[in-house]
């Protein structure tokens, strides 16, 4: 028997091929959303919403949502940042059914208030969509009607104008409410937050934790949550429990101002000691800070709203209309009256939320 040359032997290997996973939709229907923008919207809120959204289709590699972006009159529409995009006309380009709509809107969203817009919203609440708005978006949807008997937000800038606004609605300071299938938010990354929260209602928490890990929102925050948190500042700057109560009373008294000897006995201080960590911490006294924010809350409140100066005076806890118009002048740099106007004047063109005092 001819016996040829031996035959190499291959050794087996063990391979561990890595592979992307996928995730499985636990509903797999299309999905459209509505994203209605008004003049001088936020973009980044905006896209904070819709982000998880786009996430989700690329993780699970299928289009389970669509967005659509609107607004009344169709055209390339303006940022509060300056940059635009384009968008469809809300006559012209509407999906036959809307899953959810959003209204993100920002400065002056009173200016987009129409019969078509308020037409369009009721339309899809009737037709059993998930109806929201973002930053100011909750100042539209009350016009429409669709919060009475409601609870809202927005941002806490707007806070005291909505509560003007919308006296059927029970407004609040948290990040985003849902009533029903009514929702608001107060912007911001909150948005992603809101998003999420429908994300998993549609999809499942497994892939809404996927698209949280892909946009890097590993803290998500639910309703109920607050938009000032006051344990630590942002940049892990601890303010002193002390002057956090002291200001928590004073933002609690705006209207009804209390003196400072009475917040220093309210909070166990002498008055010298407050003032001096408010001038560490907050690098103004105590006098300046609480007439400070008292002048913001009226400042918003006559940008804002049509209430009179006499009224809003009043409810910035100033007892006299002209000492109210000194300090206000004082502060932003024209009157009230004046404001009122140029106050309604869009983002990009203006110092806004203050003017610089100008010299004298």
């Amino acid at each position: 028997m001819r016996i040829g040359p031996r035959q190499k032997t291959k050794t087996p290997v063990l391979c561990y091929v890595l592979k992307p996973v996928t995730l499985i939709p636990e509903r797999t229907a299309l999905l459209n959303l509505v994203i209605l923008v008004t003049p001088y919207f936020n973009l980044a809120a905006t896209m904070s919403f819709i982000d998880p959204f786009r996430a989700a289709n690329y993780l699970t590699g299928s289009t389970t949502f669509r967005w659509h972006v609107l607004s009344a009159e169709g055209g390339m529409v303006m940022s509060s940042s300056g940059l635009a995009i384009e968008t469809a006309a809300l006559t012209q380009t509407v999906p036959a059914k809307a899953d959810l709509v959003l209204v993100s809107s920002s400065w002056t969203p009173e200016q987009s208030y129409s019969d078509v817009t308020t037409s369009a919203l009721n339309r899809w609440a009737r037709e059993g969509a998930i109806v929201g708005g973002i930053d100011t978006g909750a100042f539209v949807l009350a016009n429409a009607g669709l919060l009475k008997n409601k609870r809202a937000t927005a941002h806490y800038e707007h806070i005291d104008a909505l509560m003007e606004m919308a006296t059927d609605t029970t407004v609040c300071e948290d990040l985003f409410v849902v009533d029903g299938r009514l929702f608001t938010c107060c912007g911001g990354t909150a948005a992603s937050d809101a998003a999420l929260h429908y994300l998993s209602e549609f999809s499942g928490p497994s892939i809404a934790n996927a698209a949280a890990r892909y946009v890097f929102h590993h803290d998500v925050r639910g309703a109920g949550r607050s938009q000032n948190p006051k344990r630590v500042e942002p940049t892990g700057h601890v303010t002193p429990n002390t002057v956090r109560k002291a200001i928590d009373l004073m933002e609690a008294n705006l209207e009804d101002p209390i003196p400072i000897p009475e917040i220093c006995k309210r909070v166990a201080i002498s008055q010298r000691q407050l003032g001096r960590l408010f001038t560490q911490y907050v690098h103004k006294t105590p006098v300046e800070y609480y007439r400070d924010i008292r002048l913001d809350r009226a400042r918003g409140l006559v940008t804002q709203t049509e209430m009179k100066l006499s009224e809003v005076a009043a409810a910035s806890g100033f007892n006299s209309q002209v000492h109210f118009s000194r300090c206000y002048q004082q502060k932003f740099g024209l009157a009230p009256n004046k404001d009122r106007i140029e106050g309604r004047v869009p983002f990009e063109f203006r110092a806004w939320p203050m003017h610089s005092p100008r010299s004298s």
